[in-house]
């Protein structure tokens, strides 16, 4: 259902540093580069896909009250390993992986983060260990 989604940023080489580091950690790579300014990664065209880039408007970026993007994993390594790339990267912790809820066959095992623009992202995995 979603295509992409798009976070602003007011300093892009360091969006771009957080965001090269944070994918490459589970194996995503740059899809596209824009004229505008903004990049995109993703697995593939047909995939959703996460990009970050200057505000449209040409107004300073900002983080959403209340907006938060969540990238689906399958495994709760790579779950950890995008969590700790985010931290390493300059991201913020906002709650460490491990499981919301009962263990079992849908539990959701997740990890949050900020990026250096105070966009907030969950990185999950629903299934047993």
């Amino acid at each position: 259902m979603i295509g992409y989604a798009l976070f602003g940023s007011n300093d892009l080489p360091r969006s771009f540093a957080f965001y090269d580091a944070v994918f490459a950690s589970i194996g995503i790579n740059r899809l596209m580069e824009f004229p505008t300014g903004a990049v995109v990664w993703g697995t593939g065209w047909t995939a959703p896909m996460l990009g970050t880039g200057p505000a449209y408007d040409g107004q300073p970026a900002t983080a959403g009250n209340g907006t938060m993007i969540a990238i689906t994993l399958d495994s709760r390594a790579k779950v950890d390993a995008f969590h700790a790339a985010a931290l390493a990267a300059g991201g913020a912790d906002e709650g460490a992986p491990g499981v919301r809820g009962d263990e079992g066959p849908q539990a959701f095992y997740g990890a949050y983060f900020r990026d250096p623009d105070g966009n907030k992202l969950c990185a999950y995995r629903v299934g047993p260990a």
